[in-house]
């Protein structure tokens, strides 16, 4: 079974852009054809009109990997430095650090950085050399809450520039929350493609919850609209493509003593593990 299968995409300039996809689906090796480190058996790849061996010899992208090692005895300050004076016009060395949120970690030795750390110096090496476009495979991997809200923070005021960012994720608030569009791969083959808003909608992503208490919740699924159940303390949420069919067919369809009822946004999640399923 082939990694990448038929995908086909064509992505806008200045445009931030996650790949969604459950382990396998062809996340990482997307982002690899795109940087030139593997051959496409068929079909054809460009960034900004180029072949991606041309455009890495022009500077055009920068990449985070997930399997990126930094030379240990190396500072952070130095071990960017050394990385920006490869381009012909890279971003100012205070620049990089600020923007990756290292300027109070500049003279850290790269060997004594915890994970998440070492991953904002990924991010900072992928940069440097004011990329056009930014590819990040896994980039918040290890890093805590805090660090990844700042990690966000540095990757928006990056991309301001009018620069296109690609990003492969399995945390699906980091899609929902930071990316423009939002494309679903399964088993290699594009499974969804729209604005985060656009995949929940289409996929049924909203819900009703309500208090279900100690009350059977036998039926529920069966409910119109509704495309999946969870029960969790008490509390039932149904993920539904018809939140009004589905709230009517609570009070006129069962018993149920329904109580507490709210429309919260279901998010991305729901809407991600629908479509996987159905692809």
């Amino acid at each position: 079974m082939p990694a990448v299968d038929d995908l086909s995409l064509a992505i806008e300039p200045g445009t931030t852009v996650a790949l969604l996809g459950p382990n396998g689906a062809g996340k990482s090796t997307s982002v690899k054809l795109l940087l030139g480190l593997l051959a496409p058996t068929r079909g054809r790849i460009t960034l900004n009109g180029r072949t991606p061996a041309e455009a890495v010899r022009a500077g055009e992208p920068g990449a985070m990997l997930q399997d990126g090692a930094l030379i240990p005895e190396l500072s952070v300050k130095e071990l960017v430095d050394l990385v920006r004076r490869l381009y012909p016009r890279p971003l100012a060395l205070d620049e990089v650090l600020r923007l990756a949120d290292l300027s109070e970690l500049a003279d850290r030795r790269a060997g004594k950085l915890s994970g998440g750390q070492a991953q904002r110096v990924r991010f900072a090496l992928a940069i440097a050399g004011a990329p056009r476009i930014l590819l990040l495979d896994e980039p918040t991997v290890a890093m805590d809450v805090e660090s990844r809200l700042r990690f966000w923070a540095g990757m928006h005021d990056y991309a301001a520039g009018c620069r296109t960012v690609l990003f492969a994720t399995h945390y699906l608030e980091d899609a929902d929350e930071d990316a423009d569009r939002a494309v679903d791969v399964a088993g290699g083959r594009l499974a969804a493609d729209g604005t985060p808003a656009e995949i929940k909608a289409a996929a049924g992503g909203r819900s009703v919850r309500f208090s279900l208490r100690d009350q059977p919740a036998a039926g529920l699924g069966l409910l119109p609209g509704v495309s999946a159940v969870e029960i969790a303390a008490g509390v039932a949420t149904l993920h539904t493509s018809d939140v009004d069919a589905t709230r009517a067919g609570l009070y006129r369809g069962t018993t149920l003593d329904v109580r507490d009822v709210c429309l919260p946004d279901a998010g991305l999640e729901p809407a991600f593990l629908t479509l996987t399923r159905e692809s």
